[in-house]
């Protein structure tokens, strides 16, 4: 797996925005990546130093459309990574 597979999206969200001040910052990762792996995309793509990642399975839900129709939304992988002191990544600045 490389590091463009390892990596889906980036987690824009209000929470994910404050954590951002702390130096953290929230990916949807490939359910099947490590952190070892995630730790190595992240550095490789932004050129910071990660310190920490943290990793969840959001589980799968199911809902209603209708009356009978069940529909079933998708588990997924999100991790949020740490960086060193004084590092920041680009991309979050300027998103609300």
């Amino acid at each position: 797996m490389n590091i463009y597979e390892t990596l889906r999206r980036p987690l824009i969200t209000e929470k994910s925005m404050k954590q951002s001040g702390m130096r953290q910052y929230g990916f949807v990762v490939d359910g099947r990546a490590t952190k070892q792996q995630i730790k190595d995309a992240v550095e490789s793509l932004f050129d910071v130093d990660v310190v920490k990642v943290n990793t969840l399975t959001v589980p799968a839900k199911r809902g209603r459309r209708a009356r009978r129709i069940v529909v079933r939304n998708p588990e997924y992988k999100k991790a949020f990574v740490t960086l060193a002191e004084g590092q920041m990544i680009d991309v979050f600045e300027g998103v609300r």
